[in-house]
């Protein structure tokens, strides 16, 4: 994390209570906890309760690895670093092995994050976020984070986060954010993925499932930076599923700035289908988006909703939306989708959505599926494998 122009030479003031057993009993295995509370470099920690959890993510250090066995955990504080990593001693936090692990928000306090990293060069893989009251997930002033095979579910606020100034080179992949609601803001504010409020070049986000969140499926609201958005599918966001009689969430699939902030996104091969409003939208970015062979189906409003800005879309296919393929402004660059003269709209191969909803592959990819997808790779729109 930077502050001001500086870089991270500073001194660990956190606290944490000696090292703690990670077996029952005397002669257990030891966090290795340095005095001041950090822990030694290098250190290969593995927890299997909440404490030790709790501990190793407070105490990590450059080259800690953090291991969670199997279980459900449930933290009565958020899980909080201001650590960094480097490029050749990252901090990560991790499954261990194959084994399934949920982190719990069910017993924090209100308001609550799960989850808070606010230093650099972390990688977090292969876990659960859950029930939190408010954000499941946030990253805030990162540098070179890579989050990989994540679920962020059913949390109080947005699934996962991206924010502040110099969050820089960060990957998200194999995302799975859903069910994500905000009960307080009546739905209006909880997104699956919301990279907002900042700034930092070379974020990416790919292999993303973003979907039936009440607010947006992808929020880029005033981030100043160009975030590239590949092979991501966003679907059933914006409706009410919770019973709320004053439910105000929006429900585009891909919501691309906004805020006054003018910013040339990159979203190539996604899919956006069965959103409240729009499928894609600059929802007021005038900066020159870029938009490469999407796909828009069956949402509530605009398949592409560009009214004022310079968005730049070619090869897009728009089908089935209520509210028209493509809304775009005299500035717009228009080349080669669906709604431009003279170019054909292919037929699906499938229409039947429920392999999108289905179990991933090993590596966390995408599941395969047929659905959208045309005869050719050669046509329109994106490739949903």
């Amino acid at each position: 994390m930077r502050i001001g122009t500086g870089r991270h030479r500073r001194t660990r003031t956190l606290s944490i209570a000696a090292a703690v057993a990670l077996s029952a009993g005397a002669g257990g295995v030891y966090l290795g906890l340095a005095r001041n509370g950090a822990q030694a470099a290098g250190t290969t920690v593995t927890v299997s309760t909440t404490a030790q959890l709790q501990t190793a993510v407070a105490g990590a250090a450059a080259g800690t690895v953090i291991q969670v066995r199997g279980g459900t955990y449930y933290p009565t504080a958020t899980l909080k670093s201001t650590a960094n990593g480097t490029g050749s001693a990252r901090i990560s936090l991790q499954a261990y092995g194959s084994e399934k692990v949920r982190i719990d928000g069910s017993k924090l306090p209100a308001g609550s994050w799960l989850a808070g990293i606010y230093g650099d060069n972390w990688t977090v893989q292969n876990l659960t976020f859950q029930n939190s009251p408010a954000q499941g997930f946030v990253v805030t002033s990162s540098v070179g984070g890579v989050f990989k095979n994540l679920v962020t579910a059913d949390n109080g606020d947005s699934g996962f986060t991206l924010r502040g100034d110099g969050t820089s080179d960060n990957l998200v992949q194999n995302l799975d954010s859903y069910g994500n609601y905000d009960p307080a803001g009546h739905g209006q504010n909880a997104d699956g993925i919301a990279i907002k409020f900042g700034s930092g070049t070379g974020n990416k986000v790919t292999g993303a499932r973003l979907y039936n969140n009440s607010d947006d499926g992808l929020d880029l609201w005033q981030f100043s930076s160009p975030v590239t958005i590949e092979h991501s599918w966003a679907y059933g966001n914006g409706k009410n599923r919770w019973g709320d009689t004053a439910f105000e969430g929006n429900g585009n699939g891909f919501k691309l700035g906004g805020g006054g902030v003018a910013v040339a996104h990159v979203v190539n091969r996604d899919a956006a289908w069965d959103n409240t409003l729009n499928g894609f939208t600059e929802n007021s970015n005038t900066g020159a988006i870029v938009l490469n062979r999407n796909t828009a189906y069956a949402n509530g409003q605009a398949g592409f909703f560009f009214a004022t800005g310079k968005a730049r879309l070619a090869r897009n296919l728009a089908v089935g939306n209520a509210g028209g393929l493509s809304k775009l402004s005299k500035s717009t660059v228009s080349a080669a989708n669906n709604w431009d003269a003279g170019v054909a709209t292919p037929s699906f191969v499938s229409t039947n959505a429920a392999a999108a909803y289905g179990v991933r592959q090993a590596d966390g990819a995408l599941p395969v599926t047929t659905f959208l997808t045309t005869a050719s790779v050669a046509t329109l729109g994106t490739a949903m494998n």
